[in-house]
């Protein structure tokens, strides 16, 4: 559903795109339903109820961030960090119980067609799951090498702030208006929006385009096969600008 050039909304006029800031859950990954009932056994057990969809408009915070968001809602209190770090390893292990995600449908030709244009790759994610980073490596060769992540590691303000994609910019080594971020959350849409990209969204799950749009989204696409299919269009459009 990528909508026609004249809808474009660009910022400002930008130089040649060198950097694609990427998501990975939802975004590379077909995990989110994954994560979603993970984190809704996780706050059934300690008794806060919170429906699986929920999670998917959370995509991008990091666990403690969401933890105490729906603490907060629940009991009006947040958890300390030991507490936090204790129910992020059980939402985990709920996670590596439910099997391994596949690839989003079409996130590796959006990587490959990336790669080919030589533009750099950054990972910025608001997970810290080792089982879906420590695939990185194999399943996308030399995109996202260790020293061009970001995750919930790295940041002290997890998305919707821009700290992670003005994090993921300077692994760049480039400006945050030389690059296109790519997410399928919200939340991250917001957060790349806020740190000055061309924020791409891909509606990847139960979240409509136009909630990706009111989070900043320049453009929206109905899927990964279907940005990869316009990546070429994309890029050569946003280089004219």
């Amino acid at each position: 559903m990528g909508f026609p050039w004249d809808a474009y909304k660009p910022v400002h006029a930008r130089e040649m795109i060198k950097a694609a800031l990427v998501d990975m859950d939802g975004t590379l990954y077909d995990s989110m339903p994954f994560h979603s009932k993970a984190w809704h056994r996780l706050m059934n057990e300690i008794g806060i109820e919170a429906p699986e969809d929920e999670f998917y408009l959370d995509e991008g915070m990091t666990g403690a961030a969401t933890v105490n968001k729906l603490a907060m809602k629940a009991w009006n209190k947040c958890f300390s960090k030991e507490e936090c770090d204790a129910l992020y390893a059980r939402k985990a292990a709920y996670f590596r119980e439910l099997g391994a995600p596949g690839l989003m449908p079409g996130a590796d030709r959006v990587i490959a067609g990336l790669m080919r244009r030589g533009i750099v790759c950054v990972l910025v994610t608001g997970s810290g799951q080792n089982s879906l980073l420590c695939r990185l490596d194999s399943d996308f060769p030399d995109a996202f090498p260790q020293c061009r992540r970001v995750t919930a590691r790295d940041v002290s303000n997890g998305k919707p702030h821009p700290e992670p994609f003005l994090r993921g910019a300077a692994l760049a080594g480039v400006r945050p208006e030389e690059c296109i971020a790519i997410d399928n959350a919200p939340l991250g849409v917001e957060s790349a929006s806020r740190a000055g990209t061309v924020a791409i969204g891909v509606c990847t799950g139960p979240i409509p385009a136009y909630v990706l749009e009111k989070a900043g989204a320049s453009i929206v696409y109905g899927s990964m096969d279907e940005l990869a299919d316009g990546l070429d269009v994309l890029l050569d459009s946003l280089t004219m600008l």
